[in-house]
Formats: C-alpha cells, structure tokens, sequence
C-alpha cells in the first residue's frame, strides 16, 4: 500500500473520476533487508509483495480497495500467477511497479506489471494476473457493481493504446519444446 495516502487524499477531494496514466505507474518502493535470501539478493516472495503494493493502489482508484471491502463485503482474489525474475534486486533498490489491464468481464480482471528499478530504469520482473471478484460472505465469485465496472471500462479504453505486453499469455516449459 505504497501510494495509498495520495490515493486517499484523492477521493477525499471528490475528484468525479481518477485519472487512468497508461500505464498506471505505482509510487516508488524500496527494497527492504529483511527481504534479502542467503543467496544475497531479493527472495523470490518479496517481488510478490511488491507486485501487490502496487495492485493496492490501482484497487484503491478503482475503488474496490479496502474501504469497498469493510463497505460492500467484496474484494478481488488473485486466482492465477505467472511471475518472471529477470534481474536481481538488492537491499536498498527503489523500485516502481507498472500495471496494464490487459482485459476484464463481468467478474474478472487479466492485467500484467512490470517492476523495474526506480533510478536506472532497467526491467527485474513482470508478474501476469488473474483476478476474481469476490463475496466475502458467499465466498463466491460475483459481477462488479456498475461504478467499478465503469471505471475498470476507463481504465481499459486508456491502456488499449498500449501495446499487449510480449510476455503475456506466456507458458512454462523447456526451451526448444
């Protein structure tokens, strides 16, 4: 939840609708030691946490972050996850995370983030999602109400301009095969 005072302080000002920046750009994040494996350099479950940091403010300015959750009882699951570890991180890196919605429905979302170091620019990892909105009560997958939908609508219509990332919809196997 790295940017979510800005975010706050957006809806706290009753913006009609949020700006959606294609792609959306996470605030900056810095790799903490405690996140550093005997191999010395980030371990593999902190580029998920960073992953979600950043997913926690596109949440918020879709409005379906934590306030949505104690309000309407619903919340968005990750359902599916395939991660790529591309350049080694280390203690200390400030680091942004980038989000393309690659596409929605009725109750799910497919996007892909880019995690890239902060002050060089170069690409660490890209994490594609699957996600499902969720009844907390039902524990069941259900429709997005009208507004977020709408906004995830916007949100789509910004990133379209985008070019589909050349890693998305990539599958896991031996080279060559």
């Amino acid at each position: 939840m790295a940017n979510l005072p800005l975010v706050h302080a957006m809806l706290e000002r009753r913006d009609p609708e949020p700006a959606f920046f294609a792609p959306f750009v996470s605030a900056p994040m810095r790799v903490e030691p405690g996140w550093i494996d005997y191999n010395g350099h980030l371990n593999m479950a902190y580029y998920n946490v960073l992953f979600d940091r950043a997913v926690d403010e596109v949440y918020e300015l879709l409005g379906c972050g934590l306030a949505y959750l104690q309000e309407s009882r619903h919340s968005c699951f990750t359902a599916e996850v395939h991660l790529r570890y591309l350049r080694e991180l280390n203690a200390g890196d400030l680091v942004r995370v980038t989000f393309q919605l690659i596409d929605f429905d009725a109750k799910r979302l497919h996007y892909f983030e880019e995690l890239h170091h902060a002050e060089h620019g170069w690409l660490s990892a890209t994490s594609e999602n699957m996600a499902l909105h969720v009844d907390m009560t039902a524990r069941k997958t259900v429709p997005f109400p009208q507004q977020i939908a709408a906004r995830l609508a916007k949100m789509k219509a910004a990133h379209a301009a985008l070019p589909v990332p050349e890693a998305a919809g990539r599958r896991i196997a031996m080279p060559g095969r």
